[in-house]
Order: structure tokens, then C-alpha cells, then sequence
């Protein structure tokens, strides 16, 4: 198995796709929080096959758009 992780280039896993369980753990979150998000079409996601999976740019997304900015310096 650790073979298997070395020998894999920055752009296998750009395209790994991530079950919600690890999502949440990457995110977080509980599992349930990203399966509800997912049926509530509230988060990007892919298909593969009839599961839902999520991609490493669909994580950044949910970070990206989770980010919020003060509305006033205060100095």
C-alpha cells in the first residue's frame, strides 16, 4: 500500500475523488453535514456511478465559500 501512495504524482490525486465520510474528516465536519449538503445541492459534487464523491477542488470550493470578510477595519 505505501508503494502504491509513493508512486502517485501530485495530478493522481487531483483527480481522487473523496466519499462524504472523508470529506467531512478533511473538512471537519460530520458526514451527515456533507451528506445533507450534497442532497440539498448546497455544495458542488460528482457522481461515479450512483455515489456521490467529492473532488479536491470541490473541498477548496466549500472552504473558499465558507470564508468570511470583516465588513469595517477597525484599527
Amino acid at each position: 500500500m505505501e508503494r502504491l501512495a509513493s508512486a502517485l504524482t501530485a495530478a493522481d490525486l487531483e483527480l481522487r475523488c473523496f466519499t462524504p465520510e472523508r470529506a467531512a474528516e478533511i473538512l471537519g465536519k460530520t458526514p451527515n453535514w456533507v451528506v445533507e449538503a450534497i442532497q440539498g445541492r448546497r455544495i458542488p459534487f460528482t457522481y461515479v456511478g450512483k455515489s456521490p464523491r467529492l473532488t479536491a477542488a470541490h473541498i477548496r470550493w466549500v472552504q473558499a465559500n465558507g470564508e468570511v470578510r470583516p465588513r469595517h477595519a477597525r484599527w
